[in-house]
């Protein structure tokens, strides 16, 4: 059996994790140019700063088993189990389950995942389908593991996998990075931003990053995005603003970086964790159950499990 892996996120690379350690030969895509997904760091000004997902939670056991290793090698840390929320009535406190960091960026985790994959960046797929075909290259298994707009836009009509990730409403994000020239907020550490016309969260990047840079990274509400998908950039002025206003900021930054993330998570949950279709097409992602970091690890851990599970069984 030979499988192939679109997208090199954190649930492509836990799925391709799976299949190696079971024997199954697997080959991972992606057209970016580095592993990630949208657990994306980017340097500046010669530190990580992560401008997509904004920190991970554990509640599964085994994704436990992985983060411990990962703390063990000081890829991860534990952050804070307390945000922030910030609101028309004030400031308040949202106790909840141990936030972890880390030290060199998000993406250095999915990094060490792929350590020893057969990983091949800079490669756009076309075409998915009818059945495991990718680009008129047939194989056993193809698995997409990425959003479902994505998906679809890949899928040919007639896969059983199209009408999977057809039909779900997604919502957008841009992610605005600031440097500001010194730390005027107090404790953050991080806030959800509650009925908020602008914003939906703040993270201080400096306290998560634990080196103390006066960066913070905003992600702007739904609608925010929407109306500025077309000019990501154009939306800078009234984030600033939001930021400065809620955080009682006295200066403007130094710089801004703006992201858009056109399918940052979905509307609603799913009950599966994955989908494996009989004509060899697998789905995966963080979008498989709620939307978390977890989620996503999971989600390609069962399917490459179950792949696997298929090849011993045939």
């Amino acid at each position: 059996m030979s499988v192939v892996v679109v997208g090199a996120g954190l649930a492509g690379v836990a799925c391709a994790v799976e299949l190696a350690a079971a024997g199954v030969p697997v080959r991972v895509l992606d057209r970016a140019h580095t592993v990630g997904g949208r657990m994306a760091t980017a340097m500046m000004e010669g530190r990580a700063v992560d401008y997509g997902a904004a920190y991970f939670t554990v509640r599964d056991p085994e994704f436990a088993e992985v983060v411990a290793r990962w703390r063990t090698a000081g890829l991860a840390r534990p952050w804070t189990c307390e945000l922030a929320v910030l609101g028309p009535e004030g400031r308040g406190r949202s106790p909840g389950p141990m936030r972890w960091a880390t030290p060199h960026g998000l993406r250095s985790l999915v990094a060490d995942l792929a350590d020893g994959l057969d990983v091949e960046l800079g490669h756009e797929v076309r075409h998915v389908g009818p059945g495991p075909v990718i680009d008129g290259r047939s194989v056993d298994v193809v698995v997409l593991a990425m959003p479902d707009p994505q998906a679809r836009q890949l899928l040919d009509l007639n896969s059983g996998a199209a009408a999977a990730v057809t039909g779900r409403a997604w919502r957008p994000v841009l992610a605005v990075t600031a440097r500001f020239p010194a730390r005027e907020w107090g404790e953050l550490p991080a806030a959800f931003v509650n009925d908020h016309p602008v914003l939906s969260l703040i993270a201080d990047d400096g306290d998560r990053r634990g080196d103390g840079a006066p960066v913070l990274v905003a992600h702007t509400t739904g609608e925010v995005a929407r109306r500025h998908l077309a000019d990501p950039d154009r939306a800078v002025p009234e984030v600033v603003a939001a930021m400065r206003e809620l955080l009682d900021l006295h200066r403007r930054p130094v710089w801004t970086r703006t992201h858009r993330w056109t399918f940052a998570a979905p509307e609603s949950d799913r009950d599966r964790p994955f989908l494996l279709t009989t004509d060899g097409i697998g789905l995966a992602g963080d979008s498989w159950g709620s939307s978390r970091i977890e989620t996503a690890w999971r989600s390609g851990t069962l399917l490459g499990r179950e792949v696997a599970r298929r090849r011993v069984a045939g």
